[in-house]
């Protein structure tokens, strides 16, 4: 039955209101964050091989804004994900709904003549009305997600075919084709550059209120060198980053198109999910779930409201990944987001995304899904054949569990 939230306090620990499980200690804190820094490393060490190894196609300010275009589907998507692997949940039919709602959105702009807001609105209560109905099966039937979803990954991507009738449904609009950097949709050097320092002040600002709230509280703080290093680092790379997107022109335009409206796109949904982890009690109560189900439960929290919110949150994120991938194509197709799932998961637990729940972070999600582009890109640009391309991600997929496996033992972390 449906728990609702207790009038008491939601944890034994009377001198806050935070379930226990859902607290994250500063040594916690930085156990996730040497994680975390491991997987930039390694990112890193990536971007650098194929600089060296093809420096004239990888190493371009062309190639670097395809890389950031082409990962915003996967973003989007793997940044939900997080959320449901969080709560030892999952969802295989991501996919299959994304090539549902597309060709819906496709459909009723080309074949009804809709405007594409209402195209994209019937789009996402259709993707909700998905999210409903798995979700309540999982969170309020007790019906595993793996096989729900499962039976969502392949009925589906049925739906997708029945809507476009196995036709391609072309997409015209001017103004929807910017959403996926059609049409000059860039934001502009100026703005880029405007958008760049208020991001570094935005990080500077973040770490400094950290530090305070920590010693307010009385908790134990990180090496003041630690903080600054990793500031400056994430910093640096949102300069660079900026840099790079500028140095792109198009053949018929020399000025400089900026940061392309996708990654616009996918990056205010990563700090829009990043928000929720880390300042509302709904992200709290996530990891509380995730960590023990039964505890949180008996301290008051709607574990199974949660649980669909969830659903229905990553539905949301389905619903603009394909509002951006019908976009890029010109198109809707019942193609679209064909093997989608794998890649979205692959790309949370490289990330670090512990798939038995209660451990996981955005960042992580965000540069395990950049791992996977650049390898993409970079295998791609050394003409590596499909079959070896697929067989190196696999086993960067499990090379990551097990670097996430041996790193938890040696940091002391619980294994759930």
């Amino acid at each position: 039955m449906s728990v609702e939230p207790s009038t008491k306090p939601l944890t034994a620990d009377p001198s806050t209101d935070v379930p226990v499980g859902a607290r994250r200690t500063p040594r916690d804190r930085l156990v996730a964050a040497g994680q975390t820094i491991g997987i930039a490393v390694v990112l890193l060490l990536i971007v650098l091989t194929f600089a060296a190894l093809e420096p004239e196609a990888f190493a371009t300010p062309d190639n670097f804004r395809n890389i950031a275009i082409d990962a915003s589907g996967l973003l989007i998507v793997a940044v939900g994900m997080t959320f449901v692997i969080i709560i030892a949940g999952i969802d295989l039919s991501v996919g299959s709904v994304l090539a549902t709602t597309g060709v819906l959105i496709a459909t009723l702009m080309y074949g009804a003549g809709w405007h594409w807001i209402p195209a994209s609105l019937a789009g996402l209560a259709l993707s909700l009305g998905i999210g409903l109905y798995q979700g309540w099966l999982v969170a309020y039937l007790g019906v595993p997600s793996f096989v729900v979803t499962l039976g969502g990954l392949m009925s589906f991507r049925g739906v997708a075919f029945l809507i476009s009738d196995g036709r391609t449904q072309p997409v015209t609009d001017s103004t929807f084709l910017l959403l996926g950097g059609g049409l000059d949709g860039s934001l502009g050097p100026t703005l880029s550059w405007a958008l760049g320092a208020a991001l570094s002040v935005l990080i500077a600002w973040n770490t400094t209120s950290r530090r305070r709230s920590a010693a307010l509280h009385g908790f134990p703080l990180r090496p003041l060198w630690f903080d600054v290093v990793l500031a400056a680092f994430f910093i640096a790379v949102t300069l660079v980053f900026v840099a790079l997107m500028c140095a792109y022109q198009l053949p018929s335009k020399p000025q400089a198109q900026g940061i392309p409206n996708p990654v616009l796109i996918w990056g205010a949904v990563v700090m829009v999910m990043a928000f929720i982890v880390n300042r509302t009690s709904f992200g709290r109560y996530v990891y509380a779930i995730g960590g023990n189900p039964e505890a949180a439960l008996l301290v008051g929290i709607p574990v199974k409201r949660v649980m669909l919110q969830l659903f229905l949150l990553l539905s949301v994120m389905v619903t603009i990944a394909a509002m951006v991938a019908v976009s890029r194509l010109n198109a809707g197709t019942s193609s679209l987001g064909n093997g989608m799932e794998l890649y979205v998961i692959a790309a949370a637990v490289i990330g670090g995304v512990a798939l038995a729940g209660g451990s996981g972070t955005i960042l992580g999600t965000v540069l395990g899904s950049l791992i996977i582009q650049f390898l993409e890109s970079g295998l791609l640009l050394l003409d590596v054949s499909i079959g070896y391309r697929m067989v190196i991600i696999g086993q960067v997929l499990i090379v990551a569990v097990v670097f996430d496996v041996v790193y938890r033992r040696a940091t002391g972390e619980r294994m759930t």
